[in-house]
């Protein structure tokens, strides 16, 4: 599920009775010009802008697109993928997470643990047919263990990726967050085989003291 906050709206009066790094939390998040932006134009978290930056440089999202956003709470990225394919107008989305999320125009959600067993089929029958692209914002339960965790996320991004296989038409895109930690090579070399371009990108949302990165594949070659 996504750990993308929305709470930039807390009132530093909060800060009393937390812990220090939970007042640093809120520190950063009350002076994010992100989180401001997100509260001022409506979008339920900074993650919103994330996705935007990256789509506005490798233009994933095109009207008309078919779109199934896997962690999707609280709904930025739902929201930004509804409003730049028309979702309801051609385009359409379908998103996933074991959170429920209040309910986002035009786009299809399903409350459910994308490990769940059922859960593919779920999302296919939801879908109805292929794919364009394929979001993954999940995260891991944080363990504070930097390698740990970053195991944990890579074996999420692995079940993404190979939902993605499964799902995408020729042509398509999966952009999937990950954390640097130098063991992700397998994966990029899988996605090397089925897509065209495969990259790591940062987008300027993405705070610069962050482990995250986004793994970009573009040009699904299609099953083979």
């Amino acid at each position: 599920m996504s750990r993308a906050s929305g709470r930039g709206g807390a009132s530093l009066r909060t800060a009393r009775g937390r812990s220090v790094s939970s007042q640093r939390w809120l520190k950063r998040q009350l002076q994010d010009p992100y989180v401001r932006r997100a509260k001022a134009e409506g979008y339920r978290s900074r993650a919103a802008y994330k996705l935007k930056e990256i789509d506005d440089k490798y233009h994933l999202l095109k009207p008309g697109a078919n779109v199934v956003d896997l962690g999707a709470a609280p709904g930025g990225w739902s929201q930004v993928a509804a409003a730049r394919v028309k979702a309801g107008q051609g385009g359409r989305v379908v998103a996933i997470d074991l959170l429920e999320i209040e309910p986002i125009p035009n786009v299809e959600f399903i409350q459910l643990d994308f490990l769940d067993e059922h859960a593919p089929a779920r999302l296919k029958e939801l879908l109805g047919g292929r794919a364009d692209v394929v979001l993954c914002d999940m995260a891991a339960n944080a363990t504070g263990h930097r390698q740990t965790d970053h195991l944990k996320i890579v074996a999420l991004v692995e079940a993404a990726a190979e939902f993605a296989r499964e799902v995408l038409a020729p042509g398509g895109a999966f952009l999937a967050k990950v954390i640097q930690g130098g063991t992700e090579g397998e994966l990029l070399a899988s996605l090397k085989r089925d897509f065209v371009s495969v990259k790591h990108v940062k987008p300027p949302a993405s705070r610069a003291d962050s482990a995250e990165l986004y793994v970009l594949a573009q040009g699904f070659r299609g099953v083979r």
